[in-house]
């Protein structure tokens, strides 16, 4: 009996591990997406309506604001917001470094809320400061040994060349360095000004939606409103190489759950064929009584079945206590500049758990259907003779 119980505490202990690394595996995954995809959108909207041409530079060939589009959008169902942007390549020149970056000039309706949320100094550029302002990555103020309130020179390769002098109003960090280096943000008149466009002109729209599992279908409702020249894309055209190694991580999560699941039903075999082998004697005095094979394989299989219940809650229970303890505490850190977040992200989906309870003891279940077939190998006239 000790070693029964021993066998059964570990296939009861395996199956836990295994949902639990299974419900783990999905919410971390998960997690890691929805936050990344959420720290894409917030630099650029879901949806980007520009000018449609073969301009494949940072700077987009401007196009003229069209107030019944605009209008139109506000209305459509599912969208949140619209605004536009200018954008303006330059070069950040100190007196001993100097830096690429993509000023994003923005109008004094601009949604600030995801920027807003990763300051880690100052704020937002003021359109009305006497000195134009501008917003900075904390990555490039440290590259060029900046500061805070500092004075900076941006070059502007036009012909001829122009400089303009900027203060700098805030300092911001999102983790995404590669976005973060590129951008930086000040009032749009002045990108207008150096483009020498009318006041009307901007380089495209940024467009916000409710529900982003649509943003397909929203992005083809936008493109039947705006005018033949424009060019709608989403947020996955606009970056497909980041969204594309973003769904690679759902490839591992399926390597994951099928190793896991092979794992919990090859040990539920294992400790079945134990039980099997130690009451081999009480299997043969069943049989001499008259028991049929399928009445001893059901006994079995409900012994089995108990097991595999009883690791599936354990693990549910382990698996769930420390998604949420981590999606509370952020017990768990990353190192923010190799993976864009500080902490390990959590996203409890119930129908891909549900899924995954589901799944796992049907496979096991029926992998258990393999060893209860040597309930009929047993003679019972040897068993009992040998016991």
């Amino acid at each position: 009996m000790g070693s029964s119980k021993l066998i059964v505490n570990l296939a009861t202990a395996a199956v836990a591990i295994s949902i639990m690394v299974m419900i783990l595996s999905i919410a971390i995954v998960k997690g890691y997406q929805l936050q990344v995809r959420n720290k894409l959108i917030g630099f650029n909207s879901p949806i980007q309506v520009t000018h449609l041409d073969l301009n494949n530079s940072f700077e987009n060939t401007p196009i003229e604001r069209d107030t019944l589009f605009e209008e139109n959008c506000k209305k459509t169902e599912g969208i949140k917001w619209v605004q536009t942007f200018t954008n303006k390549a330059g070069i950040i020149k100190t007196s001993d470094a100097f830096e690429g970056i993509l000023l994003k000039g923005v109008e004094a309706d601009y949604n600030w809320g995801y920027i807003q949320s990763h300051l880690k100094a100052g704020k937002v550029p003021n359109p009305d400061a006497s000195t134009p302002e501008i917003l900075v990555a904390a990555n490039t103020v440290k590259k060029l040994k900046l500061q805070l309130g500092q004075s900076l020179y941006i070059y502007f390769i036009d012909n001829p060349p122009r400089v303009r002098k900027f203060v700098i109003s805030g300092i911001f960090d999102t983790g995404l360095n590669e976005l973060d280096e590129r951008y930086a943000f000040c009032k749009g008149s002045i990108i207008r000004q150096l483009n020498k466009w009318p006041a009307q002109f901007v380089s495209g729209y940024e467009i916000d939606i409710t529900n982003y599992a649509q943003i397909n279908q929203q992005a083809s409702d936008i493109e039947g409103l705006a005018s033949l020249d424009r060019g709608v894309k989403t947020i996955f055209q606009i970056f497909p190489q980041l969204f594309d190694w973003l769904n690679l991580l759902d490839m591992n999560v399926w390597i994951i759950l099928i190793l896991m699941t092979l794992v919990a039903g090859i040990n539920m075999v294992t400790a079945l064929l134990i039980l099997i082998v130690e009451r081999s004697k009480m299997i043969g005095m069943l049989k001499a009584m008259g028991a049929r094979d399928s009445q001893i394989a059901k006994l079995f299989l409900l012994l089995s079945s108990g097991i595999l219940v009883r690791g599936i809650l354990l693990g549910n229970v382990l698996g769930l206590g420390l998604a949420l303890a981590q999606q509370k505490w952020g017990l768990i850190a990353l190192n923010e500049s190799a993976y864009y977040l500080n902490t390990v992200p959590i996203a409890l989906e119930w129908n891909s758990l549900i899924w995954v309870n589901i799944g796992a003891a049907i496979v096991c279940f029926v992998f258990l259907l393999i060893p209860v077939r040597f309930v009929s190998k047993v003679d019972p006239i040897k068993t009992i003779r040998f016991n």
